[in-house]
């Protein structure tokens, strides 16, 4: 590869932190926590709801706690295997927050959601 003669090298500059949009910055990591923290947020309703059945409530705490416990039946570091079982946890939960949930539980979760991340006009 043939380097042009007349090219000048150019000097990197770092961006001072005055040059950085910070209300951007913050806005776009507020959508990115609504974004994340609704279905969290719909899931404890689903279980704080005193209609939710006793098995329902039982077997989303069991999903959601061995999502969460660094101990796996399947060691996530096995090619292809290693998150299977996660991957079961996960389709159990979401199908019973699907076949549970409710509109006033997606309200309540809601209202949380705009209380801890308000919208961005």
């Amino acid at each position: 590869m043939a380097v042009d003669p007349a090219a000048q090298p150019i000097d990197a500059q770092v961006l001072g932190s005055t040059e950085v949009d910070e209300g951007a910055l913050r806005q776009l990591l507020r959508r990115a926590g609504r974004a994340i923290a609704r279905p969290a947020l719909e899931c404890l309703e689903l279980m704080l709801d005193p209609g939710t059945p006793p098995q329902v409530r039982l077997t989303m705490l069991a999903a959601l706690t061995y999502l969460l416990v660094p101990v796996d039946l399947i060691p996530d570091f096995i090619p292809a295997a290693g998150f299977s079982d996660d991957l079961v946890a996960l389709t159990a939960l979401l199908g019973l927050c699907t076949r549970h949930m409710s509109d006033p539980i997606r309200i309540r979760a809601q209202r949380k959601l705009d209380r801890w991340f308000p919208p961005t006009r």
